[in-house]
């Protein structure tokens, strides 16, 4: 009796020690055995973190990650040191290179009315130093914030744009400038800052009014360029950072994305 007692006693502290350090799940003969869960993964090492950041990358700008609100913390030197050491110039540089190669087949017809459009921010002038306060896109976007910054008219040339921008206009195209900056408290201060880094040749500069309030980037674009179509224009090329300007409708011959890895506009 004393032994059977001793043997239930031994069982008893088993089970409570089984149940206290791991979970319970049927085994193949359908009892209750016990399974440790295992310990938590290690935190990445720098160089998986920036094997990390470098797939999601790619996969913004292939437009496989959509809708994301911010970068993710673990990249932030990363997107840092892509905007600011080299690469990201070396990137624009290449699709210039390849925008160029495509407008020098186009034979202009001299009517006026072959046109290219350009998107502003970080197409034409950069926000990399506004980004920078806000940890290159690692903080959500401030809507007050931005409009403060970009009424300051600080905005430097994307590097390799301004050139581009004028080598298109002496092959006899069009410009048209299509942001989605609102008219009435942004008008004067992006047309200055356009102005002061050497984008005065345009056709014309478009900018978001009332009538486009609460509208997608997409449909808002999409509705200009149709305007520009109806008026006779052939759009040969369209240049944007954003998915959002490539898509839709009356999207041109061809689009250029360039790489934006700090913020998504849907």
């Amino acid at each position: 009796m004393v032994q059977r007692v001793r043997e239930v006693l031994i069982f008893l502290f088993l089970a409570l020690f089984a149940k206290a350090n791991g979970s319970e799940k049927p085994n193949h003969w359908g009892r209750s055995e016990s399974v440790r869960l295992p310990p938590p993964p290690p935190p990445l090492t720098q160089e998986e973190n920036a094997s990390y950041c470098l797939s999601w990358r790619l996969a913004v700008e292939a437009n496989n990650v959509r809708a994301w609100r911010t970068v993710p913390v673990q990249c932030l030197r990363y997107v840092e040191t892509y905007m600011i050491g080299g690469q990201y110039e070396k990137d624009v540089a290449l699709i210039v290179d390849q925008i160029l190669s495509y407008a020098g087949g186009i034979v202009v017809s001299g009517d006026g009315l072959d046109a290219w459009v350009f998107d502003v921010d970080d197409t034409c002038i950069s926000n990399v130093f506004y980004y920078k306060g806000k940890r290159y896109g690692c903080d959500p976007y401030d809507p007050s914030g931005f409009r403060a910054w970009a009424i300051r008219g600080g905005c430097p040339a994307v590097p390799g744009m301004l050139d581009l921008f004028n080598k298109l206009v002496d092959m006899g195209f069009k410009i048209f400038l299509v942001t989605g900056r609102d008219e009435e408290n942004l008008g004067q201060p992006t047309i200055d800052n356009l102005h002061n880094q050497g984008f005065q040749t345009y056709e014309r500069l478009i900018l978001r009014t009332a009538a486009y309030k609460g509208q997608s980037a997409v449909t808002y674009k999409s509705d200009i360029r149709n305007q520009l179509v109806k008026q006779g224009y052939r759009i040969w090329g369209n240049v944007g950072d954003q998915w959002s300007d490539l898509q839709g409708e009356c999207l041109g011959n061809r689009t250029f994305k360039l790489p934006n890895p700090m913020y998504f506009v849907p």
